[in-house]
């Protein structure tokens, strides 16, 4: 373990030593995120998943910097150009850019005019000149006339092409201008001459300008893609007159003719050299913070979606609407599992209408139905209305759901196999409805990208997308937890310490050997070994299986403790989850020694509590208001309900039930001034909003929340289920730091 990587992170995180040295100690023996946080607090000191998956990125950065140390240190000495002096730089600084500034003049390099004018025996010229104490430069170059320098102009102008490089390669220099760029440099971006109309959708753009340091990241994302797709010009500058003077003041330290070449040199360093050089990095820099920005919205979004509240283990009937082509319709068992299927038009005016109502009574009374489900897309809200009409002979509630990403999923491989003799309607129907019974367990099975929650996704670095996508959904199953007799391999797979082999081979042994009755039974699963038992056994759930513990979320390492409570207690492990006067009588604090300390010994009293609570709110009904169904019935002012479908760190849109989403702006979120939408709305929110403008043309809805109360975020009142698991932490562990993202970090540091 590397005691400086353990001082930096400590640091940088505000955490002790110990904390950073155990957590890296955890990780490098296997453990994953979400077990460290859940199991082992007192080796940690009670870390969250956020602040243990930042010692993981920050590990990994501070190793590549390490790698990047060492192949420098190996490269100048390999050159013969190492001095004490230097090595105490390059082993001294962590920061990524200020190793690159201090390797830049050992750098092998291609063919530039410096080298050129080198080659040309100009370098003495140039030294001469750049001490600034020869007064006739003119007569100086005439020294260095050869068959390859024809006249003193151009002799003068290859030395100054070689101190413009060594101006260029200058690390103090280059840390001012890094200094005057991170403070103020602005974002500036034009139509390109003829692209106007072409490019209208990004006319906010045509004339704009912005400092780096507050521009928002989809301002960023906005102009980087219109200038991809040819209709922006964009330039990351601060003010020239600003930079030049700081080189100037630097490098020109005479007052002669030969200071007027320095002088040359250094403007031409700036233009030709350090200004490209620094706007490229400052673009890359940008787009890598409006990346991190968005992918951090997106992120929360998925958290949000994949915790949404779920109908439970309940037979569902789940329609895909269709207007020509008509809407299919799906049975389902409690488990999601397909019962029937058929082809109903409901919104056809004639004898097809009465079949269909006709066919949806039958099944809700044969599948003995307790919801239904119909998508939010084409012909929703008609069909929704002709259900509700519907008389069943009893209760059944219908619900809207999203069916964003759906048809990505009807046409993936994990469909086909899943249903390999049906095609991808009635497969886009069945995960309608596997949505309303457990979302969290059919969203597994789609890339995150395509569930449509978040802004520009497609524009930011998609590998750091993913990992911090993936981190999410990890964080959100482990916290839920997983029943382990009928979850897919899909969903097994994302559980701590499984992944897809384990899960598939999970999966295998149920079919071969029937239902798991305890979770000492994972052991005979193929490959499972004693560190994936560890580290998979606390989040996964057996209902009525040998031991109750099984069924919650205590760890089975914890087993013989809560046995030898109970056995204190003069009862059974049962008697003692189900009796709150037997627990009351526990003293934590008798049960202490080195391996459990009070945090561990709580978080089990609590779950014995409440064994399998699931963290996730309970559903709710959701209508629209009769009679709006499309842009054209919206006036101004209307007060309406509606359900927010995705929050942007610019305001948060919401389906008032018109097939196209309104935004209310951030500023239109509250009565009172925020600056992050997630401090008043959540994903599937039921909000009441108001009508500030339509404008059907460019299908724009703008909506207002201001003055409107809002319901408690998921709309629904929490409780608890069978099959649940521990509560999630507030939001999933960032993506990995890219280089451009932890220099961005360095640099606000250091600057600011």
């Amino acid at each position: 373990m590397n005691s400086k990587h353990i001082a930096l992170i400590s640091a940088e995180l505000n955490i002790s030593a110990r904390q950073a040295e155990n957590t890296m100690n955890l990780l490098a023996e296997g453990s994953t995120v979400p077990f460290i946080s859940r199991y082992r607090k007192e080796v940690t000191g009670s870390l969250d998943e956020v602040q243990i998956g930042k010692i993981e990125d920050l590990q990994k950065r501070y190793r590549e910097v390490d790698d990047r140390r060492a192949f420098i240190i190996k490269t100048i000495t390999d050159q013969e150009k190492m001095t004490p002096e230097l090595l105490a730089k390059i082993e001294g600084t962590w920061v990524l850019t200020e190793l690159e500034d201090i390797y830049l003049p050992y750098k092998p390099k291609r063919k530039t005019r410096g080298t050129q004018a080198i080659e040309k025996g100009l370098e003495p010229l140039a030294k001469l000149l750049f001490e600034q104490q020869e007064n006739a430069p003119q007569s100086a170059a005439e020294q260095f006339l050869n068959e390859q320098v024809a006249s003193t102009e151009e002799a003068l102008k290859g030395a100054r092409d070689i101190m413009a490089e060594w101006i260029n390669e200058n690390a103090e220099v280059r840390d001012k201008l890094r200094k005057l760029f991170t403070n103020t440099a602005v974002l500036t971006s034009k139509v390109i001459e003829g692209k106007q109309e072409e490019g209208s959708k990004y006319k906010d753009y045509f004339e704009f300008s912005e400092e780096i340091s507050s521009i928002p990241s989809h301002r960023v994302l906005a102009i980087l893609r219109g200038e991809s797709e040819g209709i922006l010009y964009a330039t990351i500058n601060p003010v020239e007159e600003d930079a030049t003077g700081i080189i100037d003041k630097q490098f020109v330290t005479g007052n002669n003719a030969s200071s007027e070449q320095v002088k040359k040199a250094a403007a031409d360093s700036y233009k030709r050299l350090l200004r490209p050089s620094l706007e490229n990095e400052f673009r890359a820099l940008g787009k890598d913070q409006a990346d991190a920005e968005a992918i951090e919205v997106f992120a929360e979004n998925l958290r949000q979606l994949l915790l949404a509240a779920p109908l439970g283990p309940k037979a569902v009937i789940a329609i895909d609407p269709g207007y020509r082509t008509g809407c299919k319709v799906v049975a389902l068992d409690n488990q999601g599992n397909m019962l029937d299927n058929d082809v109903i038009y409901p919104l056809e005016k004639n004898y097809k209408r009465d079949d269909a109502e006709a066919l949806l009574r039958k099944w809700a009374e044969r599948y003995d139905t307790s919801a239904i489900a119909v998508g939010n897309g084409t012909a929703g809200r008609e069909t929704e209305e002709f259900v509700k009409k519907i008389d069943f002979g009893k209760k059944i509630n219908v619900f809207m759901v999203n069916e964003s990403g759906a048809s990505v999923y009807s046409a993936s491989e994990v469909a086909r196999e899943e249903f390999p003799d049906f095609d991808v309607t009635v497969r886009g129907a069945v995960s309608i409805g596997r949505r309303l019974i457990d979302p969290l367990a059919e969203l597994v099975k789609i890339d995150p990208k395509a569930i449509g929650v978040g802004q520009y996704q497609h524009d930011v670095n998609q590998s750091s997308l993913k990992q911090s996508l993936d981190r999410v959904v990890v964080s959100c199953v482990n916290n839920v937890g997983v029943n382990l007799n009928t979850a897919s391999k899909h969903l097994l797979a994302y559980v701590s310490g499984l992944g897809p082999s384990l899960a598939e081979n999970i999966v295998k042994y149920r079919k071969e050997n029937g239902a798991f009755s305890n979770r000492l039974q994972l052991k005979k699963v193929t490959r499972l070994g004693e560190k994936a038992f560890e580290q998979c056994a606390g989040f996964l759930r057996i209902e009525n299986g040998d031991n109750p513990l099984d069924n919650s979320a205590v760890h089975p390492e914890r087993y013989s403790l809560i046995e030898n409570m109970a056995t204190k207690q003069q009862c059974t492990v049962q008697e003692l989850m189900a009796k709150e006067e037997l627990r009351k009588k526990i003293n934590p604090k008798e049960y202490v020694n080195e391996e459990v300390g009070l945090l561990t010994l709580e978080d089990i009293l609590k779950e014995l509590d409440k064994p399998s609570r699931d963290p996730r709110d309970e559903i709710a009904i959701f209508e629209y208001a009769e009679g709006i169904r499309t842009m054209e019935d919206l006036k101004v002012g209307m007060t309406l309900p509606g359900v927010v479908t995705n929050i942007t760190n610019f305001g948060a849109f919401v389906d008032i039930g018109v097939k196209q989403d309104g935004l209310v702006h951030i500023s239109h979120l509250s009565n009172k001034f925020i600056t992050n939408p997630n401090e008043a709305v959540k994903l599937n929110q039921k909000v009441t909003v108001t009508v500030l403008e339509v404008d059907p043309s460019r299908k724009r809805i703008s909506l207002s929340m201001k003055d409107n109360e809002p319901q408690a975020a998921g709309g629904g009142q929490r409780k608890e289920r069978k099959d649940g698991g521990a509560k999630p932490s507030k939001q999933a562990a960032p993506a990995p730091l890219n280089d451009f993202q932890a220099k961005l970090m360095e640099l606000k540091k250091k600057f600011n």
